[in-house]
């Protein structure tokens, strides 16, 4: 049997404020299979932001284990889990977090520099991602304040394709953006799912569900049912 892509072990996450001690999550296990559209709900506070932080090797559990393609990132340095991300894990924001001084192109080849991709493979594969994404060709040297709330999030997400990760976390990838155009880009997930890309999306928005097979509801640290 093949392991999962994602796998949490009774993972629980406490932070101290004072002499209190808030469980972020409390001894949470999940699994996520190769190729799985999931999406994590549930309400402000819930845990959502901290399960994804776990996910994309941001924070390391209290207690429990993470692992991600069979690896315990929690038995991890900071270089270890730099790789980790690097190799594995694309990230899509709500705020989109390009950089306002580079172009769009530019923008998508940023994490191949830091891959050690050549010059001349990062435009290459920039250019297959920008058409991958469905943007249009003259709106490569367009900077970020140029482009449209979905256009940005377009280019976020050939920015998260660059290295080529297995999974892609979008955190309220939709949240942004109007009705219409978060509904086209839930549709280009779905494709690069189908693709073979394993999509996690964290949201409080019930609609996103009909994109996803499988939906995991957080409350209060806690993974409860579908009526939660």
């Amino acid at each position: 049997m093949p392991k999962p892509i994602v796998e949490l072990r009774d993972v629980t996450k406490i932070y101290t404020l004072g002499k209190n001690r808030i469980y972020a999550l409390d001894k949470v296990d999940i699994s996520i299979e190769k190729g799985d559209f999931v999406t994590i709900m549930g309400s402000s506070g819930s845990g959502k932001s901290t399960l994804l932080n776990m996910i994309g090797c941001l924070d390391l559990p209290t207690g429990g284990k993470v692992m991600i393609n069979g690896t315990d990132i929690s038995r991890l340095d900071d270089n270890g889990l730099t790789l980790i991300r690097r190799n594995n894990i694309g990230f899509i924001f709500q705020q989109f977090n390009l950089i306002q001084t580079l172009t769009a192109l530019e923008n998508v080849e940023m994490p191949m520099i830091f891959n050690g991709t050549s010059p001349k493979m990062r435009r290459k594969k920039a250019l297959e991602l920008f058409r991958r994404a469905q943007l249009p060709a003259d709106y490569e040297q367009h900077k970020p304040n140029e482009l449209s709330g979905g256009q940005q999030q377009r280019v976020a997400i050939a920015r998260a394709l660059a290295n080529n990760p297995p999974i892609l976390l979008a955190d309220e990838p939709t949240g942004n953006l109007d009705s219409k155009t978060g509904h086209s880009v839930m549709e280009l997930l779905q494709e690069l799912n189908i693709a073979g890309t394993t999509v996690i999306v964290v949201t409080h928005d019930p609609r996103l569900e009909e994109f996803s097979n499988t939906t995991i509801r957080l409350q209060d640290g806690v993974i409860c049912s579908e009526t939660c």
